[in-house]
């Protein structure tokens, strides 16, 4: 199986000689190929179905609205024939065509960018959640699963996010554009988000932090580092290399001022255990290390076009037969590579820490350019304090200091966040 390097805007990876993250790209013969294909057929009919319909105001039933969608070889009055037979559901589609709408996403470009050609970027996370990320053919999106828990978490704050997103478009937190739930025929339901991918294609990240404000277990080795630049550090690594953000005085005060907007939401809805995820481009460098994979590979998917049978007899028959003639046809790959873009375009221009080439350029006192570019984003915001955050924290405060270890309350976790987030050149 082939593997290309790539990068997420979360997630972990730190396997000596590999990039950032590493993706694999995924055949007929992997085990997520239908998993993919589905998803990405159930976003392409779910969205389109609401955005065809007039806008209009939200309801309180639009935040806890589920469309549910069945799918098979034949296909039906809503939906289209598809290759396997799956179920979809597209949680709050109102909620989520109104934020895309204050981030600025066209309709037509973002289901261009995900589903015009199927994606074979799969990134595996070895983090505690076992989440995968798939990425858009542009490497714009990132669709996230999460789980169980998560979903109905985001769920249950989805009308707190949705209104703090319209009174605050320059938020540092991650973007949500979809949620959604894939179930294949005796398999397990997965949901999944679809997010903003924090850090650009088009130019090498030279350094990242994964910064939570906590010290316990927040060391990545330094020789380890060495051998493998591409490498996720973490709070200690970031104090140790006496990092800082070095931003002009209006530039700080305008950061600052969000970032404690973000962290009271956090707070106030009792979140914890996010992290400020930080990339570093050095301009000087630019790209010459050729941390890019600078293509991605993807594949056109084929689609059977039937019209719907009569009689439930007759449409069994000729389910039974495509899916025989499918089984025969062993669709192609498209060896065609989509280049990834050299500048930055994207509707993330249009935010206040999100201008220049899609960050936000480290400048000095006298807001001198100091040839380096920041990727920053609050991420991982799904995890609230529960009894077995409690648990975890009276256990683990008995072998290290109480305020250090990562599971404390909300309110504690978010001074403290702010503490090492703040940390900026005097």
């Amino acid at each position: 199986m082939k593997r290309r390097s790539t990068r997420a805007g979360s997630g972990d990876s730190n396997a000596p000689g590999q990039g950032v993250l590493v993706g694999n790209l995924i055949g007929q013969d992997h085990a997520n190929y239908v998993l993919m294909y589905n998803m990405l057929t159930g976003i392409r009919i779910g969205v389109s179905r609401c955005q065809a319909k007039l806008k209009r105001e939200l309801t309180d039933a639009d935040y806890t609205a589920r469309h549910k969608f069945s799918f098979d070889i034949v296909g039906n009055e809503l939906t289209p024939s598809t290759k396997y037979d799956f179920k979809f559901k597209d949680y709050a589609p109102w909620v989520f065509r109104e934020l895309r709408e204050y981030f600025y996403l066209d309709p037509s470009d973002y289901l261009v960018s995900l589903t015009a050609k199927y994606i074979l970027s799969e990134l595996g996370s070895p983090g505690k959640s076992g989440s995968f990320f798939y990425f858009s053919r542009d490497y714009r999106f990132i669709i996230k699963t999460i789980r169980h828990s998560e979903h109905k978490f985001l769920r249950s704050i989805l009308k707190e996010y949705h209104e703090y997103i319209k009174k605050n478009p320059h938020t540092l937190l991650s973007r949500f554009y979809g949620l959604h739930r894939v179930k294949l025929p005796r398999g397990r339901k997965i949901h999944f988000v679809i997010m903003n991918n924090l850090f650009p294609p088009h130019r090498d990240i030279h350094e990242t932090y994964d910064l939570k404000g906590s010290a316990i277990g927040r060391l990545y080795p330094e020789d380890k580092a060495q051998d493998n630049p591409r490498a996720i550090l973490k709070d200690l690594n970031f104090v140790g290399r006496d990092r800082h953000f070095a931003l002009g005085p209006e530039k700080k005060a305008l950061f600052e001022e969000q970032l404690r907007r973000d962290t009271e939401l956090m707070q106030k809805l009792g979140i914890m255990d996010y992290s400020l995820l930080t990339g570093i481009h050095n301009v000087i460098r630019g790209n010459v290390d050729n941390l890019r994979d600078g293509m991605l590979t993807v594949f056109q998917p084929d689609t059977v076009k039937m019209r719907r049978k009569p009689t439930l007899v007759k449409r069994d028959a000729d389910a039974t037969a495509l899916r025989k003639a499918v089984q025969r046809s062993d669709p192609k790959a498209l060896s065609d590579a989509n280049k990834l873009p050299e500048q930055d375009m994207s509707e993330r221009r249009m935010f206040l820490f999100y201008q220049d080439e899609g960050g936000m350029r480290a400048t000095g006192p006298d807001n001198e350019d100091l040839g380096v570019i920041y990727y920053l984003g609050i991420i991982d915001i799904l995890t609230p304090y529960t009894f077995v955050k409690r648990v975890e924290h009276f256990f683990k405060g008995f072998k290290h200091p109480r305020d250090m270890i990562s599971a404390v309350p909300p309110k504690r976790y978010g001074d403290r966040f702010l503490s090492v987030s703040l940390s900026a050149e005097p």
